[in-house]
């Protein structure tokens, strides 16, 4: 790799383990909402829009920075990418949350709480990884198990969606359980996009 002729803007990597730091706080609301009481989840899904505007504001200040920027630590265009991947998890996240609490749903079912906890791990992963995004090299287990992870959660949704077709419930039922187990799917797919994003600039950077 040649030398570089201007020093890069460092000011990314606080950024990005900032929103990091909004999707851990994320899924611990998730984690306290599934089995939480029902009086509870009203309070606890508002909680949940509070983080997720503050992902939003530390979306914008990633983006702010990228158009103050001339000179950036990896190309415009993954940055960007990894942004917005960061961004998709808590509002998929959000969403699920949101769901559950105007449906009203009673106890939700083991799988879903496998999924919160497949979540929580990748959470846990991805905000360790990005302080190391000065040397994305060195980040490979990172992007293989939440891999992994993905995989897992995957075979956790086949399996709930094995059972919530299984008749036991009424349609009414099924459906209200299926958006909010495909907005958690949904984001164990974003997780697995930001490692694939990190990825992508451990390559061109080394």
């Amino acid at each position: 790799m040649g030398l570089r002729l201007q020093p890069r803007d460092t000011k990314f990597f606080t950024l990005f383990s900032n929103s990091s730091a909004q999707i851990s706080e994320c899924v611990q609301v998730l984690r306290e909402f599934v089995t939480a009481a029902p009086e509870r989840r009203g309070e606890l899904a508002k909680r949940m829009h509070e983080v997720e505007h503050a992902g939003d504001d530390a979306t914008h200040a990633i983006l702010e920075q990228l158009n103050r920027s001339f000179v950036t630590p990896f190309d415009r265009e993954d940055i960007y990418r990894l942004a917005a991947r960061m961004d998709d998890v808590i509002d998929y996240i959000d969403a699920a949350v949101d769901l559950a609490n105007l449906y009203h749903v009673g106890d939700l079912p083991e799988g879903v709480h496998a999924q919160v906890e497949v979540l929580c791990q990748a959470a846990e992963l991805t905000a360790e990884a990005m302080p190391e995004l000065a040397r994305p090299g060195g980040l490979d287990r990172y992007w293989v198990r939440v891999n992994e992870l993905e995989n897992d959660a995957d075979k956790i949704y086949r399996r709930l969606l094995s059972w919530l077709f299984s008749g036991e419930l009424d349609p009414l039922s099924v459906m209200k359980l299926k958006e909010i187990v495909d907005q958690l799917e949904f984001a164990a797919d974003a997780f697995e996009h930001v490692a694939d994003a990190v990825h992508t600039i451990a390559v061109k950077e080394s």
